[in-house]
């Protein structure tokens, strides 16, 4: 075994500005995006009304996922956190793989997200195309990112507070909706979710080819572990935190979907075109159009925000370990690694230039590309957990907060996981996208046995 050797460096670390309510908001407003806004309405129309266990089985992993990302990072705050998990259970290559393939997530990810936002954006200015507007988000968020951690944290608070607000008010008028409590309209029951072809109109394979595309709804909640490194008491914020981002976003997820599910039959086609949308349109909530719309951006301006504060740390993480160029690890007097914000957004404004010579073509292309990926952060999250669980239990180390039922839950992640890729290979454009992740990590380890590795003092010393 050979150690990686140690490289000194000038930079400043990055400076403790979030509060506990701060990092607790971004884990909602990343994971209530346009998977749960817009990508609900397909999964519904693959799997009917059994899609609510399809989100009750994504929902599980990612409790059982936050959970043993808790118990890591209560351990060891890192703004690379399951990259850094990694790299310290399964040695550099994994490390570097896992980061790098959540960096590119990520990256692909702001870009699918300003396009979104700035297709709907188009729609209320005919006159300005989209690919203006995919500049006006990307310049306007790097910007905000580029302030300091602290303005960054008060302005993503309020972004995702806005979505919460949403759809509280929309769970609210839902219920109202089921229990007949809305003046004019009759009670609409639960009797849709029988009534057509049954709560399994499609059948099991229905449930599942719905899973992927509710997994990737969930994408987001593990942002929380990287910021939990910019806060004031990463041990002791992680574990709140975490509790209040799961059953919240078991609730808001579940809730809206059984909402959804109850008061519209799955099949009606405008539940595929916007679910949200055609539950207030049907209860004839005036302008629902436009405000749904408004939400639906506001929502994909959120987790784009959340994702350059992601990505940038995540990079900042891989240059630390002397997994990514020196000069990533630079920050500026407040805190900020800038370089590393503007490598993150870089593919945004190529983006610009993709959405003005195929505007109709740019976003499906970007989903595809990473569609699965979450599911290899996933799978090494909950391997780095077994390991370095195993690991301080064998030294006798203190943890601060522990994974339940261990090991029987981290392995019953595994399994899900399993599970899911099982499924999901007998689905074609699912089986694709798999494959195209399966390739693409491959090539990261490949890539980080190639290289040689740089650390910096103190931060890990690490296996080639």
């Amino acid at each position: 075994m050979t150690e990686v050797p140690v490289v000194t460096t000038t930079t400043r670390g990055l400076q403790s500005g979030l509060s506990r309510g701060q990092i607790a908001m971004m884990g909602l407003g990343s994971a209530i995006g346009a998977g749960l806004f817009v990508g609900s309405g397909q999964a519904i129309s693959i799997a009917g009304p059994a899609v609510i266990i399809s989100y009750l089985v994504a929902g599980t992993i990612v409790v059982l996922v936050m959970a043993m990302l808790a118990e890591m990072v209560a351990a060891n705050p890192s703004s690379g956190a399951f990259s850094s998990y990694a790299q310290k259970a399964m040695g550099r290559s994994a490390g570097s793989a896992v980061g790098w393939l959540y960096w590119i997530t990520l990256v692909v990810v702001v870009a699918a997200e300003a396009t979104g936002a700035a297709g709907i954006v188009a729609t209320w200015v005919p006159g300005v195309p989209a690919w203006v507007w995919v500049l006006v988000f990307v310049v306007a968020l790097t910007t905000v990112n580029l302030f300091g951690v602290r303005n960054y944290g008060r302005f993503e608070y309020w972004f995702a507070a806005i979505k919460v607000f949403a759809i509280i008010a929309f769970l609210v008028v839902g219920a109202l909706a089921i229990f007949g409590l809305i003046p004019g309209q009759p009670a609409a029951g639960v009797s849709n979710l029988v009534d057509n072809g049954g709560f399994f109109p499609t059948g099991i394979a229905g449930m599942a080819g719905a899973l992927l595309i509710v997994i990737f709804a969930f994408g987001g909640t593990e942002i929380v572990a990287i910021a939990a490194a910019e806060s004031d008491d990463p041990s002791s914020n992680i574990r709140r935190i975490v509790r209040q981002v799961m059953v919240r976003i078991l609730v808001f997820y579940v809730g809206s979907i059984l909402v959804i599910v109850a008061v519209l039959p799955w099949n009606d086609p405008s539940v595929k075109a916007g679910p949200f949308s055609a539950v207030l349109a049907h209860l004839q909530i005036p302008g629902v159009d436009l405000l749904m719309s408004l939400i639906v951006v506001i929502a994909l301006l959120s987790a784009m925000n959340a994702t350059i504060y992601g990505s940038s740390r995540m990079l900042y993480s891989l240059g630390e370990r002397g997994l990514a160029p020196l000069a990533v690890t630079n920050v500026t007097e407040h805190g900020v690694p800038r370089v590393a914000v503007l490598a993150s957004v870089a593919f945004g404004f190529v983006t610009v230039l993709l959405n003005w010579l195929f505007p109709d073509m740019v976003l499906p292309a970007l989903l595809n590309v990473v569609g699965s990926t979450l599911l290899v952060i996933w799978t090494a999250t909950a391997i780095s957990q077994i390991i370095l669980r195993r690991r301080a239990e064998a030294e006798g180390t203190h943890l601060p907060m522990r994974m339940w039922a261990f090991p029987w839950l981290s392995i019953l992640v595994l399994v899900l996981l399993a599970g899911v890729v099982i499924l999901a290979m007998f689905n074609e454009a699912a089986r694709t996208q798999l494959l195209l992740t399966a390739g693409l990590t491959v090539a990261l380890l490949v890539a980080a046995r190639l290289t040689r590795g740089r650390s910096r003092p103190g931060v890990m010393r690490d296996e080639v």
